[in-house]
């Protein structure tokens, strides 16, 4: 290890993500609508037991008292895909939100690395306590760029594969492919991330005399 206090730095960086219970509020309600699809072959029944399974998550949060970011954007998300499901009557159109979102991140990702202002830096670099410090570091810079360049591998493997799927409406493969290549890959590029920035100090901010 390059420097002290990675365990507290790893829990931070995993907290920004929203850790595994953040996670898991985003992700199962897409699974419960393509389960419920399958079952009743109604849209309006799956989009409801999404938004419901989502609404319970948030609810669960706030008895214990934990933070709501992560579950009520879960909500917002999971109700505007169901919305346009609806609105289309298209099952596969709950996953169309997801598609567009994973080209915007990687376009963003990609334009970031390219103008030298890796997103992984700007999203870890405070939460580090590095704030932009890390920008006058090399080394630290080329390793969020190297990280960066691990999510928008990931979110263009995400497109190529979904896509194609989503265009002629194979609805249970699309919902398959999206669970496979959601949690495992994302757990996979978070941990890639994290051994990539590991091996360099994070930039220590100078204070003012």
């Amino acid at each position: 290890m390059s420097y002290e206090g990675h365990q507290e730095d790893k829990a931070k960086v995993l907290s920004a993500i929203g850790g595994t219970r953040g996670l898991i509020d985003s992700g199962l309600p897409s699974i419960i609508f393509l389960i419920t699809f399958n079952i009743w072959h109604n849209i309006s029944r799956a989009a409801v037991a999404a938004v419901a399974l989502s609404l319970i998550f948030a609810i669960v949060r706030l008895f214990k008292r934990e933070t709501l970011q992560h579950a009520i954007s879960g909500v917002v998300g999971v109700l505007f895909c169901a919305l346009l499901a609806r609105h289309t009557g298209k099952a596969a159109d709950f996953y169309l939100p997801g598609l567009i979102i994973n080209v915007i991140y990687a376009c963003v990702y990609a334009v970031g690395n390219i103008a030298g202002w890796p997103i992984i830096g700007l999203l870890l670099g405070p939460i580090l306590g590095e704030n932009l410090a890390w920008r006058t570091n090399p080394a630290r810079k080329a390793a969020y760029r190297r990280a960066g360049w691990l999510w928008v591998a990931l979110f263009g493997s995400r497109l190529i594969v979904q896509y194609p799927l989503y265009k002629t409406n194979h609805l249970n493969w699309l919902g398959s492919a999206r669970l496979v290549m959601g949690y495992p890959l994302f757990f996979a590029v978070a941990w890639g991330t994290w051994l990539i920035i590991r091996k360099v100090p994070t930039v220590k901010i100078e204070e003012s005399a």
